[in-house]
């Protein structure tokens, strides 16, 4: 599916240009609403997706930190270095587009390929009396319906814990029902993701006829600007467990290597289970009682680079914009992005994408009709992602639970 998600870009941008240059403007009317369509269809199940998956994540979070024990520690490390991952994101892409902003005519070359009426309307969150009231949603599904996504994403949070509290039955029910609605809107999520192709492409041809290659150009961009931010928090790993997992820097990348190659090429964080359970009983001396629970725990609810890589995403789409960004709208972008990651890992990378990055675009009062066009170019950034995944399930398997060593 990616390959042909690539390939359709890449023809749509080359067509387009083509287009561009004989001055021929007709199957700009056909592509344009077929790319819009596509991308409503995208947006019809995000909302709904993100409460369900909250719910249901939050829940089973929240009743194994209760159980306690290992588990319950794991857990409480997750929700620590997920936030973490967020607040670099935040001030790392924000230097990085400082230091090198997105090249001059970027936001013309990708917008162009959205119309106006496709993306949610950008603007600044500004710290007030009203927005702090905003928070709490008096009516959650009219938040839901205008895509308030901060309203939506604190009473799934409310939802979740208080889930825990009913009756064991009811829970199971409760629980269960939301797990089948999820299901349920991933199979329409796949359907739409099926014709992906063809939205890319009609997307693609808008992008290269209004801005040429330059589109191409500004992709590029992006996927170094998210690469580097996920190689970032990939190194700034070694120091965290060298001072909390009491293990040289040295010792541990050895260690990692295996496991991180396999990630790698695969980028799959379940292919490289094996070498992370050998590199545990071997070099990372981590007793075999934790280790089978932290690690399966890791790959099932921990992805530490998905916060920063999607924040990241975030900014650079408001940079694109011209939509500037105060500490109090990176605020919101960091809680979300890492409430949402904790909730939406174990789906598939294509849907993660958009029901990872969508709410905190929306959150941040930023548009979310370019999300399928970076949807294209994710496989580079994906590599990095799976890699710093990989290191960080290794880091708190040792941290937490490290044997004794004379």
């Amino acid at each position: 599916m990616t390959g042909r998600i690539v390939l359709a870009l890449v023809s749509g941008l080359a067509a387009g240009a083509g287009l561009a240059h004989v001055e021929v403007a007709g199957p700009l009317a056909v592509a344009e609403p077929i790319g819009q369509a596509w991308l409503a269809g995208l947006q019809m199940t995000l909302v709904p997706l993100v409460f369900g998956l909250l719910v249901t994540g939050i829940a089973s979070a929240a009743l194994s930190v209760r159980a306690g024990g290992v588990a319950g520690r794991a857990i409480l490390l997750f929700a620590v270095a997920l936030l973490a991952s967020a607040t670099f994101s935040a001030a790392a892409t924000s230097a990085i587009l400082a230091w090198w902003p997105v090249p001059a005519g970027g936001a013309a070359a990708l917008s162009g390929a959205v119309a106006s009426g496709a993306a949610i309307p950008a603007g600044a969150v500004e710290p007030s009396a009203a927005w702090l009231v905003g928070f709490i949603p008096v009516n959650p599904i009219r938040a839901a319906a205008d895509g308030e996504m901060v309203g939506v994403v604190l009473f799934a949070l409310l939802f979740g814990f208080a889930a825990t509290r009913i009756k064991a039955e009811q829970r199971a029910v409760l629980i269960a029902f939301f797990e089948a609605m999820v299901d349920t809107l991933l199979v329409v999520v796949g359907w739409v993701l099926w014709l992906a192709p063809i939205g890319v492409f009609a997307l693609g041809l808008v992008a290269g006829y209004r801005s040429g290659l330059a589109s191409a150009g500004t992709l590029l961009h992006y996927v170094m600007v998210v690469s580097a931010v996920c190689l970032a928090l990939t190194m700034l790993i070694y120091p965290v467990v060298m001072l909390f997992g009491r293990i040289g820097a040295g010792r541990f990348a050895r260690a990692a290597v295996p496991a991180q190659a396999i990630a790698f090429s695969t980028q799959s964080s379940i292919a490289a289970l094996p070498a992370m359970i050998a590199a545990c009983d071997g070099p990372l001396a981590v007793l075999a009682t934790v280790r089978s629970i932290v690690l399966p725990l890791a790959i099932s609810l921990f992805r530490v680079t998905s916060p920063a890589a999607n924040l990241a995403v975030a900014i650079y789409i408001a940079q694109l914009y011209g939509v500037p960004l105060s500490l109090v709208t990176l605020t919101v972008g960091v809680m979300v992005a890492a409430l949402v990651s904790l909730a939406a890992v174990g789906l598939p990378g294509q849907i993660t994408f958009f029901t990872t990055i969508g709410p905190i675009c929306l959150a941040m009062g930023l548009p979310v009709g370019l999300l399928p066009l970076l949807l294209a170019v994710e496989t580079m950034p994906d590599i990095f992602r799976t890699t710093g995944n990989v290191t960080a399930d290794m880091a708190v398997a040792r941290i937490i639970g490290r044997r004794r060593e004379v």
